[in-house]
C-alpha cells in the first residue's frame, strides 16, 4: 500500500494547523520572549503595547488561571515567566491582537527590566558548580575495577556530541476555540495530544474533560512536539479562557530556533579494557548531559542513554553514569533516538580509540564482540532473538569488507589529493517506552450500516506513515477494500489517556490495539454470517469483500453482511485496549526487562576527503536492516534513508552554537547546515536481513523509526579514517560534529 497522504502532500491539500479555517473574530498572539539567559528580579512593562491599535491583551503569568507549570516529569518549568529569567527565548508574555502582525509590533513595545546573574552553558560547568537536574543513574554489570585489573590493554579518553535542531518544516502552533459549558477544543501540531490536554488543564485549573485536544497531522515532530508542543497550546487555550474568544498562535522559524530545545549535546569520559584477543572486557562510562534550564524529558533520555551504552556488543563488566546537568539553555527534548545516539557515540569512540592504538581496524573490535543467544545486557535483559551477528554476516556477503578495505588502501596510495576511508557502523536499539506504564494504546472502531469503517486511534500521523499501516491493519484484519476505511483526526475525546507517539513504538501499540478491536468485531459478523447461510462459524471466514465457506465464495458480501448484522441490533462499534506484555523495569535496582524486543543491522560507509579544501562526500551507504517481516517495504525504505540522512547531519555539519551568554548563534538556516541533495550519500542499497520477525511487532514488522538514525554514526569514523590516510600525526578527537572545519585542522596538525 502507498502512503495514503502522498496525493494530498503532493497537491497541497493536506490540512495542517495553519490550514485550519478560524471562527469569525479569531485572535492572533505572539509571545515575547527573553532576551538574556539567566536574571532576577523581572520586571514586564507592558502599558505602552496595550495601547497599541488591535491589541487585545496582553497575558502574563499573572493572568493564569490555574498553576503557573508546564513540567511533565518535574514540575520545574514555568509557562511564563515570574520574577526569574532562565535562558534566553523564555516565554515572559503573550500578546494577543487582531492580528499576528500587530501582535508582533505590539510586542517589540514592551519593555522588560532585570538584574543580570552569571550564565552556565556547558555541562561539564554546570557538572562541576553541582548543577543537576536530578539524581545521577548508573548501570552496572559485574565488577569493572577487577576486570581492568585483568585486561591486556586499557584506553581512556573523552568525547563531545553536539546538539541538533529539530528542524520540522511545520514549526510549533496551535489554534484554541472556546465550545459550551466552559470546555475549549485545542487544534495543537503535537505527538503528544494527552500531554497537551493535561497541561492545558492544569494551566486554566480546570478537570481534563474540559479540554479536547485534536490533531489532523504534523508537518514533522522528530520528537520536538512529544513535550515541547505543549507551552504554545497552553498559551492559546489560556488566551481563549480568558478572552472568550478563538486564538491562533503559530511560531514564525526565528522564534522557533530560539525558543525551543534541541538534542541533548553529551560531555563524557570513557574507559575502555581490553584482552589478548580484542574482547572487550571493561567499559566504564560518565556521561555528562546537557540538560537545560529544566526537566522536559532530560530523565527519561538521560536513561536510554543508559540502555544503549554498549550498542550492539556483549561487555561483562560495565559501569555507566549519567548526570542531568543543569544549565541556562532553552530546555533540550526528546529528538529521534532519545539518548540512544549519544549513549552510542561514545562505545563506538571507545572502539575507535582502542583501534587507533592498536593499529588495526575498528571493525575487527566491532565483530569480535558482538551479541549473542542469551548474553545479558547491563540493564538485566537477557538477549533474546539476537540477530547482530547475522546482520554482519549477511552484509559482509553483501559487501565484502576485506575488499573494500583494499579497494581504499589502493585509491589512498595512488591519490595525494583525496583520501577514503570507510566505518562500520552496527546497531541494536531497544523497542518500547523505557517508563514502562507508557506502554498502552487503545482503537475505537465503527463499521458503519453501508460497510464503511472509521477508525481512531491514539497514533499521530507526522510523516512517518503511521496512518498508512493503520489502514493496512484494518484492511487486511477485516480483508476489505481499503477504500471503504477512514483514518479519523488523532483525539483525546474519542480516545483517552494515550501515550505520545514516540519510541518507535507508535505502530506496535496502536496497531495491535486496533487488531483487536477488529477482530472482536470480526467474531460477530461471522457468526451473523453462519446464521444466513446456515453453517459453522469455523467453515468460513471473510476474504476479499466476500463471505466464504469452505474456501468457496458464496452470494453474502461485506455490505450486505454488515447491513444485516445492523439489522439484528448487534453492535458494530468496539473499543480494544492493549498493553505491552512481559516487559518491566524496576528503577530502584536498574534491573528488569523494558524492551519488547530490539532491532539490530548495521551499515558500512564509504567517504572521501579533499584534502585540501577540508570538505568530503559520502559516496556509498551499504546497509543491512532488520525490518522483521515488514508490513509495507516502500514506508519502511523511507524511514530508513530519511534516519540516515539525519544521522549524517547531525555527525558532521550540523553544529548548535550558543556563546557564553546563552545566546543562540546557529539561528537562521544560513548559520544552521542541514543535508541537501548534495550532502547525502551519493549511493544508498539498503538490504533486509532474512529473519520471520518478532511476534511483539505488528504483524511481525519490526520498528523502523529511530534505529536507522544511528547507521550515521559512522560517517564520523569514516571521515576520520579518511583524514589519517592524509595525517599519519592525526589522532581522533571524538568531538562531533566532523565539519569541514574540524577535518581541515585534522589534515593538517601535527604530532606534539
Amino acid at each position: 500500500m502507498k502512503n495514503i497522504d502522498a496525493n494530498g502532500h503532493v497537491r497541497g491539500e493536506s490540512l495542517f494547523i495553519d490550514d485550519i479555517l478560524t471562527k469569525q473574530h479569531c485572535l492572533h498572539a505572539a509571545v515575547l520572549a527573553a532576551d538574556v539567559a539567566h536574571a532576577k528580579d523581572v520586571v514586564i512593562d507592558v502599558q505602552q503595547a496595550e495601547k497599541f491599535p488591535g491589541v487585545e491583551k496582553i497575558l502574563l503569568a499573572k493572568d493564569i488561571t490555574g498553576e503557573n507549570q508546564v513540567g511533565g516529569i518535574l514540575l520545574d518549568e514555568p509557562l511564563l515567566c515570574e520574577g526569574e529569567i532562565h535562558f534566553q527565548g523564555m516565554p515572559l508574555a503573550v500578546i494577543v491582537a487582531e492580528s499576528d502582525f500587530i501582535a508582533k509590533r505590539a510586542r517589540e513595545l514592551i519593555e522588560v527590566s532585570y538584574t543580570e546573574l552569571p550564565v552556565i552553558t556547558t555541562a561539564k560547568e554546570a557538572f562541576e558548580k553541582g548543577q543537576f537536574i536530578n539524581d545521577a543513574r548508573s548501570f552496572n554489570l559485574g565488577d569493572v575495577d577487577e576486570a581492568f585489573d585483568d585486561c591486556q590493554y586499557v584506553f581512556e579518553d573523552k568525547t563531545f556530541s553536539n546538539g541538533q535542531e529539530h528542524l520540522y518544516l511545520e514549526t510549533q502552533g496551535a489554534y484554541a476555540e472556546k465550545q459550551e459549558n466552559g470546555c475549549i477544543k485545542l487544534m495543537s501540531s503535537t505527538q503528544g495530544p494527552t500531554v497537551v490536554q493535561r497541561i492545558a488543564a492544569r494551566i486554566l485549573g480546570v478537570a481534563m474533560h474540559k479540554i479536547e485536544v485534536d490533531v489532523t497531522r504534523l508537518g514533522g515532530g522528530f520528537g520536538g512536539k512529544e513535550d515541547q508542543a505543549t507551552p504554545w497550546a497552553c498559551m492559546a487555550a489560556l488566551a481563549t479562557h480568558v478572552l472568550n474568544k478563538p486564538v491562533k498562535l503559530i511560531l514564525d522559524r526565528h522564534d522557533d530556533l530560539k525558543m525551543t530545545g534541541k538534542r541533548h549535546p553529551y560531555e563524557s569520559t570513557f574507559k575502555i579494557g581490553l584482552d589478548e584477543n580484542y574482547k572487550i572486557k571493561a567499559f566504564e562510562v560518565r556521561f555528562l548531559q546537557n540538560s537545560g534550564a529544566a526537566a522536559d524529558l532530560s530523565p527519561a533520555i538521560a536513561e536510554r542513554t543508559l540502555f544503549h551504552a554498549t550498542n550492539s556488543y556483549f561487555i561483562p563488566n560495565v559501569k555507566t553514569t549519567v548526570h542531568s546537568c543543569k544549565t541556562n539553555l532553552p530546555p533540550n527534548t526528546a529528538f529521534r533516538g532519545f539518548g540512544g545516539p549519544q549513549g552510542m557515540v561514545v562505545i563506538e569512540s571507545a572502539i575507535a580509540k582502542a583501534a587507533e592504538q592498536l593499529g588495526i581496524p575498528a571493525y575487527k573490535i566491532q565483530q569480535a564482540n558482538l551479541l549473542s543467544e542469551n548474553d545479558v545486557f547491563s540493564y538485566g535483559q537477557v538477549a533474546e532473538k539476537v540477530e547482530a551477528k547475522k546482520v554482519w554476516q549477511q552484509l559482509s556477503d553483501k559487501i565484502n569488507i576485506n575488499v573494500v578495505e583494499q579497494s581504499i588502501e589502493e585509491f589512498n596510495q595512488n591519490n595525494q589529493q583525496f583520501k577514503k576511508g570507510m566505518a562500520v557502523m552496527p546497531i541494536c536499539f531497544g523497542i518500547s517506552f523505557t517508563n514502562t506504564p507508557m506502554n498502552h494504546a487503545r482503537a475505537l472502531v465503527h463499521i458503519y450500516q453501508d460497510g464503511s469503517v472509521g477508525i481512531s486511534t491514539g497514533a499521530v500521523e507526522m510523516g512517518q506513515s503511521v496512518n498508512t499501516k493503520m489502514l493496512q491493519v484494518a484492511a487486511q484484519t477485516f480483508s476489505i477494500n481499503p477504500d471503504l476505511i477512514k483514518l479519523e483526526t488523532t483525539n483525546t475525546t474519542r480516545v483517552a489517556n494515550t501515550s505520545p507517539s514516540a519510541a518507535s513504538s507508535t505502530a506496535d501499540l496502536n496497531g495491535k490495539a486496533l487488531i483487536k478491536a477488529c477482530n472482536a468485531l470480526l467474531e460477530r459478523l461471522k457468526h451473523v454470517a453462519a446464521d444466513e447461510l446456515s453453517v459453522g462459524v469455523d467453515t468460513l471466514e471473510i476474504k476479499n469483500g466476500w463471505v466464504e465457506v469452505n474456501g468457496e465464495k458464496t452470494e453474502l458480501d461485506w455490505k450486505n453482511l454488515v447491513f444485516k448484522t445492523f439489522w439484528k441490533r448487534i453492535c458494530l462499534t468496539e473499543n480494544a485496549h492493549y498493553a505491552t506484555p512481559i516487559i518491566k523495569f524496576d528503577k530502584s535496582k536498574e534491573k528488569g526487562h523494558p524492551f519488547a524486543y530490539h532491532v539490530y543491522g548495521a551499515a558500512l560507509i564509504q567517504t572521501t576527503v579533499d584534502c585540501l579544501r577540508g570538505t568530503y562526500e559520502i559516496d556509498c551507504v551499504d546497509i543491512v536492516h532488520d525490518f522483521g517481516k515488514s508490513m509495507n517495504k516502500g514506508v519502511d525504505l523511507g524511514q530508513v534513508e530519511g534516519a540516515l540522512a539525519q544521522g549524517i547531519g547531525w555527525m558532521t555539519m550540523e553544529e548548535v552554537a550558543y556563546n557564553e551568554q546563552g545566546r543562540l548563534l546557529s539561528n537562521t538556516l544560513s548559520t544552521y547546515k542541514i543535508p541537501d541533495i548534495f550532502s547525502i550519500a551519493k549511493d544508498i542499497t539498503v538490504e533486509a536481513l532474512k529473519t520471520e520477525g518478532h511476534d511483539m511487532a505488528i504483524f511481525k514488522s519490526k520498528a523502523v523509526g529511530e534505529p536507522p538514525l544511528m547507521y550515521g554514526i559512522g560517517a564520523y569514523f569514516a571521515i576520520a579514517n579518511a583524514i589519517k590516510a592524509f595525517n599519519k600525526d592525526y589522532q581522533i578527537k571524538f568531538h562531533s560534529p566532523m565539519t569541514p572545519e574540524k577535518v581541515m585542522m585534522g589534515l593538517y596538525e601535527k604530532s606534539i
